[in-house]
């Protein structure tokens, strides 16, 4: 089964609020083991464009992915981040090679 992942680039416009997003969204990603692999250190855009932060999260399933996503719980923790951050994110399956 491969695993999953959230990638996400997001601009944040008030750091301050985004600190409730990211204490409302601990217990969803625990409930379906999510482990962050990249949370918005430095980085160099080498083609395109992008935003301010990058954030790569793996879960064990590309299905747990899906579900935390969906959760109530994680529903919940987005309705904080919206209407301070402007982001793009995707749920990608792993590669299993």
């Amino acid at each position: 089964m491969s695993k999953g992942y959230w990638v996400a680039h997001v601009d944040v416009d008030d750091p301050a609020r985004y600190e409730d997003y990211k204490r409302a969204n601990a217990a969803p990603f625990a409930e379906y083991g999510a482990k962050f692999l990249v949370r918005g250190g430095p980085g160099v855009t080498k083609e395109g464009a992008t935003r301010a932060r990058t954030v790569v999260i793996e879960f064990p399933s590309y299905e747990a992915a899906l579900a935390c996503y969906e959760s109530d719980g994680y529903q919940r923790a987005k309705a904080l981040r919206d209407p301070i951050s402007t982001g793009d994110m995707v749920i990608v399956a792993g590669y299993d090679g």
